[in-house]
């Protein structure tokens, strides 16, 4: 039965390079996690410091009244 011994350790090499390759993109999904967290971060502080200037200068407008 070589056939089956050949078929078995070619079953063998793509099951190892399966769960390579998994262990691979587990990485790779925290890592996507956390840039994005940063991303997000660094749009709320942006925004609020837009909002900060635009509410200050709002205020310093005069309306003559």
């Amino acid at each position: 039965m070589p056939e089956l011994d050949c078929l078995r350790a070619f079953a063998a090499t793509q099951w190892l390079r399966l769960r390579a390759l998994h262990q691979e993109q587990e990485g790779y999904s925290t890592e996507a996690v956390v840039v994005t967290a940063l991303l997000v971060a660094l749009a709320i502080v942006a925004v609020g410091i837009i909002t900060a200037k635009v509410i200050s200068k709002a205020n310093s407008i005069q309306t003559g009244g």
